[in-house]
């Protein structure tokens, strides 16, 4: 999943609570919860948001061994004792970006009632963002500009030699973190979470990789499940290097319907009424990145500021005028806008770090890169929009230096039911594997949003979604079973074709483009 995004944590973590040992489905587990001590987290924003450090086991089969620390923070509920439904923990998504900032976004989008029935709980993967210690392999692994991601280009081996170095960075500082970052070790994280805030039971909400943790917390701990929402789905299943190719197939149709719609704004973008002709004058864009960057802004960091599209619809008219602009009076100021506001890497973000940790050790990768030539290859013939910027973002896992096993199984048995939101045209989590989930967990709801093409589809303005939502988190009502597709929303229209003109706003006819709540999933 593409963690290469930014967002404000929220909150500044300055306490700590300890767990101790016993024993749980045959892991040492701590047990005995000695509370958090929560600390004022001096956010003007939200003057109750309280913060906490909470020390785990690095290895949860060793609860005696080397410990370290989780970040984590809460928005307490308000409602009498006795309309209280406990802790929610939250999770954006990445794996590895912060999830401080949601403790306080989440229940301002939801009516007070239901906001103030719950704890809301932001936390912070271990080794990232403000968990200690904190994975920092290369701040600089993409400045810009980068070799070309096209191996047509004549950039492989440089690309091989660049992410062997950046896993021998890695390896070299934080060899000992390293074998202890999987999705499964994140979720005992939760559960020790759990414990530390004396609850029986936890909601759950979230986007995208969290519902990867979601689904495998409830899986290991089905006792322990009270209301979980997993939106924008990853596959049960499969492993990380077959998504990564559905991932490159639905891209590509993004793109392409991206080309249709600003083919259909011709009068606004003067780029010509056939989508064809759109796309060629992006590549053309592209080819010129390639002899004449524009400051740190190459052909690769095009890509990544056009990939920002396929996540977030209201994207489009920024991206069209950045190709109108460069293409029919050859102004930058558009791209370099666009760039930094979509995919600029920020130096003090390691979250790239902990996706590979994730990712490279949870399902195993082809070692062999004969065989990701050869098979990229092939699905490059489909999807050339973005097939090598997504190879070549993924190949720490050719050399990385832990095990990979296999994902855990999810069966759904003993579980309530959970509740389920999927596009149908999602790219970064294809509408199959939303699907897989759902008949994974036959107890579950599915709601699609027919026709959506958006990463993270809910607090998104769809009323639709967003009232099935809240009926489940205030009550617990589920949409009425039919079979594996339970409810359909309609998408939202598409935005209106307008010239954006300055950073940061958008034309006040479209309104201002919604901050993202997930990254860009890989």
């Amino acid at each position: 999943m593409k963690a290469r995004r930014r967002r404000r944590a929220g909150a500044v973590i300055a306490a700590a609570g300890v767990a101790v040992g016993a024993v749980v489905g045959g892991v040492p587990q701590a047990a005995v919860a000695q509370g958090v001590q929560w600390q004022d987290c001096a956010e003007p924003e939200a003057p109750t948001l309280q913060c906490a450090m909470l020390e785990v086991p690095l290895d949860h089969a060793r609860p005696d061994g080397r410990t370290v620390k989780i970040a984590i923070n809460r928005l307490p509920a308000t409602a009498p004792e006795d309309q209280r439904q406990g802790p929610v923990l939250l999770n954006p998504g990445g794996p590895g970006i912060s999830g401080l900032w949601m403790a306080s976004y989440i229940p301002s989008q939801l009516p007070p009632d239901v906001a103030a029935a719950y704890d809301w709980i932001g936390f912070d993967l271990r080794g990232s963002q403000h968990s200690e210690p904190r994975m920092s392999c290369d701040p600089h692994y993409f400045d810009g500009p980068r070799p070309d991601f096209q191996v047509s280009q004549g950039t492989t081996e440089t690309w091989l030699a660049k992410a062997a170095g950046y896993v021998r960075n890695c390896t070299e500082k934080h060899a000992e973190l390293l074998p202890h970052l999987s999705t499964v070790d994140h979720v005992r994280d939760m559960d020790a979470i759990r414990r530390a805030l004396g609850a029986e039971k936890i909601n759950f909400f979230g986007w995208s990789y969290g519902t990867t943790l979601g689904s495998t917390y409830a899986q290991l701990y089905p006792s322990r499940v009270r209301r979980f929402v997993l939106d924008s789905i990853v596959g049960p299943s499969i492993p990380w290097y077959d998504h990564n190719v559905l991932q490159d197939l639905q891209h590509e149709k993004r793109f392409k319907a991206f080309a249709a719609w600003v083919a259909r704004a011709d009068g606004v973008y003067h780029l010509g009424t056939d989508p064809d002709d759109v796309e060629d004058k992006w590549y053309a864009m592209r080819t010129s990145l390639r002899a004449h960057p524009v400051g740190r802004i190459g052909p690769d960091e095009f890509d990544d500021t056009q990939v920002a599209g396929g996540y977030n619809i209201l994207r489009w008219p920024r991206l069209a005028t950045v190709l109108s602009a460069y293409t029919n009076s050859k102004d930058t100021a558009p791209l370099v806008t666009a760039y930094e506001r979509y995919a600029a890497p920020d130096p003090t973000d390691d979250s790239f770090d902990l996706y590979n940790a994730v990712q490279c050790s949870d399902s195993k990768w082809p070692r062999d890169f004969r065989f990701w030539k050869k098979d990229q290859a092939k699905v490059n013939e489909k999807a050339p929009f973005y097939t090598y910027n997504n190879m070549w973002f993924n190949a720490a896992c050719l050399t990385w230096p832990v095990k990979a096993g296999n994902r855990t199984r999810i069966d759904g048995r003993g579980l309530p039911p959970m509740l389920l939101f999927q596009a149908t045209d999602d790219p970064a989590t294809p509408y199959e594997g939303g699907v897989d989930m759902a008949r994974a967990l036959p107890g579950a709801r599915l709601v699609v949003e027919r026709g959506g093409g958006s990463h993270a589809i809910t607090f998104a303005g769809n009323r639709c979604l967003d009232d099935t939502l809240v009926a489940y988190l205030r009550d617990g009502t589920l949409p009425a079973n039919r079979g594996l597709v339970d409810r359909t929303c309609d998408k939202l229209p598409d935005p209106d074709p307008v010239w954006v003109a300055a950073a940061p706003a958008v034309a006040a006819t479209q309104g201002a483009e919604r901050p993202d709540p997930a990254p860009l999933v890989r």
